[in-house]
């Protein structure tokens, strides 16, 4: 018998019954309404015998345009649980003043600011950026799926893991209350004995493992797999920025893996890389976590650019202004991002040379975004503007974006930043150039490209409606930050002692209640769009009528893109297929080679996470054996000989054929 304790605690490791919040009434109420809801989900799955359909044609998938909807789908359920968080902090500042201590123990507050910017980041920003650039970039460049298609898949479920287990925290243990970036010594073992940090750590790690490996995939796609004659000065402004992208994120992300393995044996094996007291060095790991951390804003921001160049295209009806341009910004942007790293810490000691310097480098970075705001403009200059829901993004996106360029230029200056840096101001311009950049642009791809994925539109009307919400309610929510921020206001606090300042709070919880309505009107877009599912106006996949690039293939396209790999001439030749009355070869098919779905990938992330939950837990034989299981099915996975097939030419001839016969009847 008394051997018993030592075998639970070999098991469970420090997993106990008093890790479950089971004393805190929001954390309980969010479990039953999220356990509901899964409920209710997993039960109209069922009754509907659709476990069958998802797991073959969804889970299992390896066709780009698949996983692309499924990481927006991820983007847009984790924006709900961020969100969330939002809300929580924003109605908990409006009312903590004076006596009054607000609804949320200081605990508490300090792990859903972290979280918050956590999920904002990593998975939603990244999940709805990587969706994007999965769909669009092979369509693109006429290619008939990504280099490496297993590999996307993997990249996707190891993404889903990491935020199976930010979500697992919230209801076993708790999660970091470190901020975002985990700085030590806040996060080192003697500040922070709990799980948070390492929920934080493998959440990251195992997400940044498929963030990676895509990058590498997409990046060897661009590179490798073009279509004929397109070369690089021919190729889309999107399929640029995503080019640019993942360079930054294979040169960047490695660097988050190093300095969380780093932490992590600080934590776990008594290393000090970041202990200052015994030898190591707490500034390394804020110069190691913003070199990953800046590169990071514009692997947000560049495929957002890229979205707004092809939308302005369109909807004025004109090709863009200074294409070439448009290219030698996005690649000096690429560059100067790794060297203006150090203005996210003016104020840690680091000389006047070395912050003018990267003051400098700030400063300069923002003259190839500026050319890029110039060309936009320059090409709505005499346009025929047509004012679509994608174009109403770009537009409230021109005007919010510039506003937060203007801040980080003020915030570039080292003596401003030192009154500024850790301000509300800072949060205000953060989340200006996030959601007046990043945000905007994914929700202007989303409505854009949907006919793409789809064959029918989204509903305008709703659409309307949640831009409207939108940027009314970022306007409320964050302009009144600036103010207090210039009024010396700091940032992460959930207590205020001057009641002159509760009015700004509460006009930024209004204008989160207003964007509140613009997420719960993009909802009910989605849902009356798929029930009323009206064709497009013009089946081929042109239902904006304008000049489109990867709008060649029929909407949706079939499981292989194109039949016959297409022929590049020039940058608009997707424009001149369709003005050839998209004449089609009717004979010459040819089979088709593809590749089988495989559920490996989920397998191996499902592996992963319960790797990831072990070490959190120190449940030491869980661990090995889960990490063993990875590696064999991963070895396995490689003597799979049978994953491949072919559409027989009669099938694509037969496709090829009633896709030409509805194509013609349209035009």
């Amino acid at each position: 018998m008394s051997n018993h304790p030592d075998l639970a605690k070999l098991i469970f490791g420090r997993l106990t019954i008093d890790q479950l919040p089971l004393k805190e009434p929001i954390v309980v109420g969010t479990f039953a309404v999220v356990a509901l809801g899964a409920i209710a989900l997993l039960g109209v799955i069922t009754y509907y015998r659709l476990w069958g359909y998802l797991w073959r044609e969804w889970f299992t998938s390896i066709d780009h345009k698949k996983i692309g909807v499924m990481y927006i789908i991820l983007g847009l359920v984790m924006l709900l649980r961020g969100f969330s968080d939002a809300v929580m902090m924003r109605a908990q500042q409006a009312i903590a003043f004076g006596h009054n201590a607000g609804y949320l123990p200081p605990d508490h507050y300090d792990q859903i600011f972290t979280a918050h910017g956590v999920i904002m980041i990593f998975f939603v920003a990244m999940p709805l950026v990587t969706g994007v650039m999965n769909f669009v970039m092979p369509l693109q460049i006429g290619a008939r799926d990504v280099a490496f298609p297993f590999l996307n898949n993997f990249s996707f479920w190891m993404t889903v893991s990491g935020a199976v287990l930010v979500m697992i925290s919230l209801f076993v243990g708790e999660f970091a209350r470190t901020g975002w970036l985990a700085y030590p010594p806040l996060s080192d073992i003697v500040s922070s004995p709990d799980a948070g940090v390492d929920y934080f750590i493998w959440s990251l790690q195992i997400a940044g493992v498929g963030t990676l490996l895509s990058g590498v995939n997409l990046l060897t796609t661009i590179i490798k797999m073009r279509a004929p004659g397109m070369t690089l000065m021919r190729m889309p402004i999107f399929t640029w920025t995503a080019l640019c992208t993942n360079i930054l994120i294979v040169a960047a992300f490695p660097v988050l893996t190093a300095v969380l393995a780093m932490l992590a044996l600080d934590r776990y094996a008594g290393t000090n890389f970041f202990d200052t007291v015994l030898g190591g060095n707490a500034m390394m790991y804020v110069n190691l976590i913003w070199i990953w951390g800046h590169p990071e804003v514009y692997i947000l921001i560049l495929p957002a650019f890229g979205i707004f160049s092809e939308v302005t295209a369109t909807f004025c009806r004109k090709r863009l202004f200074g294409y070439a341009s448009m290219v030698y910004a996005t690649v000096v942007i690429t560059v100067l991002a790794y060297l203006v790293w150090l203005h996210h810490f003016f104020t840690m000691g680091s000389g006047a040379s070395v912050n003018s310097f990267f003051g400098i480098t700030t400063m300069i970075i923002s003259i190839p975004t500026g050319a890029k705001i110039f060309n936009w403009l320059f090409t709505m200059y005499r346009g025929r503007i047509e004012f679509e829901v994608p174009m109403l993004w770009t537009v409230g996106f021109i005007v919010t974006f510039a506003i937060g360029g203007m801040t980080g230029v003020l915030l570039a200056v080292p003596p401003a930043d030192f009154s500024l840096h850790n301000s509300l101001f800072l949060v205000a311009h953060f989340h200006n150039v996030i959601i007046g950049g990043v945000l905007f642009g994914l929700f202007a791809g989303i409505n854009y490209w949907f006919p793409k994925a789809f064959g029918f539109r989204l509903d305008p009307f709703w659409g309307k409606c949640s831009f409207w919400f939108w940027l009314i309610g970022f306007y409320f929510a964050f302009m009144p930050l600036y103010v207090l921020g210039l009024m010396g206001v700091t940032r992460r606090l959930n207590h205020f002692d001057d009641p002159s300042l509760q009015i700004w709070f509460e006009i930024a919880a209004f204008g989160a209640f207003l964007i509140l309505l613009g997420i719960v009107s993009m909802l009910i877009q989605f849902a009356v769009s798929f029930m009323r599912r009206e064709k497009l106006r013009d089946v081929t996949g042109d239902p904006w009528g304008g000049r489109t690039l990867e709008w060649s293939t029929s909407s949706p396209p079939p499981k292989y893109n194109f039949a016959f790999t297409p022929q590049i001439h020039d940058a608009d030749a997707w424009w001149q297929m369709k003005q050839h009355h998209y004449q089609r070869p009717l004979q010459g098919f040819t089979p088709i080679h593809m590749p089988k779905n495989t559920g490996a990938g989920i397998i191996l992330a499902g592996l992963a996470t319960v790797f990831g939950f072990a070490m959190i837990w120190y449940m030491w034989p869980l661990a090995i054996i889960s990490f063993v299981a990875l590696l064999a099915t991963g070895i396995g996975h490689t003597f799979n000989y049978h994953r491949d097939y072919y559409i027989p030419a009669d099938e694509v001839a037969r496709v090829e054929a009633s896709r030409t016969e509805l194509l013609a009847s349209h035009v």
